[in-house]
């Protein structure tokens, strides 16, 4: 044998170099001290709402990485239809798909549960959207039939992956009780494993997933309040994905990370500040209107930043069915806000008491206001409380001025109802969000709702905005995306442009290259 026949036979016989499997736990850091509640519905925060919406499926969703109203496509629903006039729709499970654990198969039953479920205001934050629902029945196994009592802008809207359409199972909420709000049961690809409070929530994959095993086995999902602390740990590689800053600066000094790829998407949250108009001061149009000159969102944009959010025009963000920014709103103006508090009979001023969440981005944004507000002679006392207590706080009527950012289906009717009309009072029996005691406009958003010429319902829209605005049940403030960061080698499976859920949706595709 010759040298070079040897030396290649000898080259045959060597390992090949070991090939790294890829990885298949995802680690993620989230801006909150703790989870709220993982009942789905009644998970209204972002940390909770990022979360659940891996661990469960609904009748129908967006398609993953999208938020548009065209992009719905089943979900545990094979197929669907109505009645010519649209107040019947059946729609036909999929069979075969099972439940987390050992729940079981999802039938028409689960379905009717959970539907009546988030239609009940003692079960659900959301059953405001549930009120044209008559009857909500199984035929058979498969088949669920819901019957409206007047026709909505649109049902699949309401039963999409996100608030009230998530499907739960019955057997788990009635064996569980009140452990099923930190130990949810559902159908999506990844499943509850464990829960260490002011640490981690940890979730197994869902083998038996309908669409097939995800492709990631594990997911830690990490409670780090801290941005400095979130920023620490990606750039250590001690986290794959994390919740960003809704802040310029925050975007582009970590766009310069080569191993970080940060991801701005819709939807724009609507921050606005809700008055209590039923309380005082604010029962005095005078000094809503003077709160209302004294924001300057011109400002507030540029502190943003344009990358990660744009300027207000109504009562309901920018992108929505309905939308108007010709409406009247108050623009900045601070001697007509001075004007108006002394008119009211505060020359010298006024402050008012105001419960605020921790969460940094609404805090920091919050401080900005409260400034702008001061040069006014407007001080709002802020009282600084972790983010659940916050929800629990500001749903007990407990401060008279209340920050929210909020997105919804990008229709008029679902944001004017859940935040302007007089049956979502808070702490009424069908409240839901409205925090400013409205009801400006109850009549025009009643009309739209049922009204079958496009043009006529969205004159109704713009009228009911113009209303809430010159009662000033609320002031805009601005809208900001949403903005997270991930390692350069994961993949969603999809490409990102919109979550409702406010959080990447982790799906069964997501995996690292």
């Amino acid at each position: 044998m010759t040298l070079r026949a040897a030396l290649l036979a000898a080259a045959l016989v060597l390992p090949l170099p070991a090939v790294a499997a890829p990885r298949t736990t995802l680690v993620v850091g989230m801006a909150a001290q703790d989870v709220g509640r993982l009942d789905p519905h009644f998970a209204v925060s972002t940390p909770d709402r990022a979360v659940v919406a891996w661990m469960f499926n609904a009748l129908v969703r967006f398609k993953p990485g999208s938020m548009s109203p065209g992009d719905i496509e089943p979900d545990l629903a094979e197929s669907w239809e109505s009645s010519r006039d649209r107040k019947v729709w059946t729609f036909h499970l999929r069979h075969g798909v099972r439940f987390h654990g050992d729940y079981g198969e999802l039938t028409a039953d689960d379905v009717v549960f959970s539907l009546r479920k988030s239609a009940d205001h003692n079960r659900s934050a959301v059953s405001g959207d549930f009120a044209a629902f008559d009857q909500i029945e199984a035929i058979d196994p498969y088949t669920v039939r819901i019957t409206l009592k007047q026709t909505v802008p649109s049902l699949l809207g309401i039963l999409t992956n996100y608030g009230g359409g998530f499907i739960v199972s019955r057997k788990a909420v009635e064996k569980l009780g009140d452990a099923f709000a930190r130990a949810p049961i559902g159908t999506g690809p990844f499943a509850y494993a464990s829960l260490t409070p002011n640490q981690s929530l940890e979730l197994d994959a869902h083998t038996a997933y309908f669409r097939g095993a995800p492709k990631l086995a594990h997911i830690s999902y990490r409670f780090l309040p801290s941005n400095a602390s979130r920023d620490l740990a990606f750039e250590n590689g001690e986290l794959d994905l994390a919740f960003g800053m809704q802040d310029q600066t925050w975007v582009t000094r970590t766009r310069r990370n080569p191993n970080a790829i940060v991801d701005v998407f819709e939807p724009g949250e609507a921050a606005l500040l809700h008055l209590n108009i039923t309380q005082k001061p604010l029962d005095d149009i005078r000094v809503r209107r003077a709160i209302a000159y004294a924001v300057n969102r011109p400002e507030l944009l540029r502190w943003q930043g344009a990358d990660v959010s744009r300027q207000p025009g109504s009562v309901i963000p920018i992108g929505n069915l309905g939308y108007t920014a010709d409406n009247g709103l108050p623009q900045h103006n601070l001697d007509k806000a001075r004007a108006l508090l002394a008119e009211a009979g505060y020359a010298n001023g006024l402050t008012i008491k105001v419960i605020h969440t921790q969460l940094p981005s609404m805090l920091a944004q919050m401080q900005v206001v409260q400034a702008e507000l001061k040069r006014a002679g407007i001080t709002l006392d802020l009282q600084v409380v972790e983010h659940a207590t916050y929800h629990q706080m500001i749903r007990q009527d407990l401060s008279p001025i209340v920050f929210y950012n909020a997105a919804r289906f990008p229709v008029a009717d679902i944001y004017l109802t859940q935040f302007y009309h007089s049956r979502s009072t808070v702490k009424t029996p069908t409240a839901v969000t409205n925090f400013s005691h409205c009801n400006a406009a109850d009549a025009e958003i009643d009309a739209a709702r049922t009204e079958p010429d496009e043009q006529k319902q969205l004159a109704l829209w713009q009228v009911a905005q113009g209303k809430i605005i010159a009662r000033l049940c609320a002031v805009p403030l601005i809208e900001t995306l949403q903005a997270w960061v991930r390692r350069a080698d994961l993949d969603y499976g999809f490409p990102l442009k919109g979550s409702l859920s406010l959080g990447p949706v982790i799906t069964e595709a997501t995996h690292f290259k």
